[in-house]
C-alpha cells in the first residue's frame, strides 16, 4: 500500500490518490500524526503548501515525527517519492541532497515544462529512454534547486540526476529553465535510487481525461 502522507496544507494528495487508483495501484491517504501503517510498501510526499510554507517551504513538515519513520522505511528499501512540496520536504529532511528555494523570477510559476530523462535506470524513470523528453506541469514559488558545486559533482558522478528542464527538442538551455535551478535540475535521487524528489507534477499528467499521460511512468515506479 502506498501511503500518501498528508500534512496541514497539503493539496495534491487527492490528485495523487486518483492517479494511483486509475493506474491500479493500492494507495491510501495517511495523516502525518497517525504514522505509517504497518502495510506500507511505498510512500508519496505530495505537493501543496504544508504549514503555509512558513520558515521555508517544507521545513516544518520535515520535522514531523513521521519523517523519522519514512527515513527508516527508505533505508529498508521502501520506495519514497516527493513531488513539489513533497520534494522540498524530502530535501529538508535529508532524504535527498540540495534544497529548493525561491524561483529566480520571484514569482509563482504555473505552466507546462519539458523534461529530459537523464537516467533511465531507476524505478521512477525505467518506463522512459535516456534522453527522452516528457512534458509535465509545474506549480511552485520555491522550485529553484540549489546545491553546492561539490555535491552537484557527486550527483553527476553517481548518475543521480533524474530529469533536467529542457526545450521540446531536448536541449538544456537557460530559456527552458522555469525557475533558475542549478544546471536545470528538476529531480534527483537519494543515496539509493528508490528514493527520489522532483519539482514537476507527474500525478497531474497521468490520466487521459486531463490531457498528457507523460507522468504515468514516474508513478509506476511504485509498481
Amino acid at each position: 500500500m502506498i501511503a500518501i502522507v498528508q500534512f496541514g496544507g497539503s493539496n495534491c494528495d487527492r490528485d495523487a490518490l486518483r492517479a494511483f487508483t486509475e493506474l491500479g495501484l493500492d494507495a491510501r491517504l495517511v495523516w502525518h500524526e497517525d504514522g505509517l501503517p504497518e502495510d506500507t510498501t511505498g510512500v508519496m510526499l505530495p505537493g501543496g503548501f504544508s504549514y503555509g510554507d512558513y520558515l521555508r517551504a517544507g521545513a516544518m513538515a520535515a520535522r514531523s515525527p513521521i519523517m523519522a519513520e519514512i527515513r527508516e522505511a527508505a533505508e529498508n528499501g521502501v520506495p519514497v517519492l516527493g513531488v513539489c512540496n513533497g520534494a522540498q520536504i524530502g530535501c529538508e529532511s535529508g532524504l535527498t541532497p540540495g534544497m529548493f528555494t525561491t524561483n529566480a523570477s520571484a514569482r509563482f510559476q504555473c505552466e507546462h515544462v519539458y523534461l529530459r530523462v537523464e537516467n533511465a535506470d531507476t524505478p521512477w524513470t525505467q518506463a522512459y529512454e535516456e534522453g527522452e523528453v516528457i512534458e509535465l506541469p509545474i506549480a511552485h514559488g520555491e522550485g529553484r534547486f540549489e546545491i553546492t558545486d561539490d555535491e552537484l559533482a557527486a550527483l553527476e558522478a553517481d548518475d543521480r540526476i533524474l530529469f533536467r528542464y529542457c526545450d521540446a527538442d531536448g536541449n538544456v538551455t537557460d530559456e527552458a529553465n522555469p525557475n533558475g535551478s542549478k544546471t536545470n535540475v528538476a529531480g534527483v535521487t537519494g543515496l539509493v535510487p528508490t528514493v527520489a524528489v522532483l519539482m514537476p507534477h507527474p500525478e497531474r499528467a497521468a490520466l487521459p481525461d486531463i490531457g498528457s499521460t507523460d507522468g504515468q511512468g514516474v508513478l509506476l515506479g511504485f509498481n
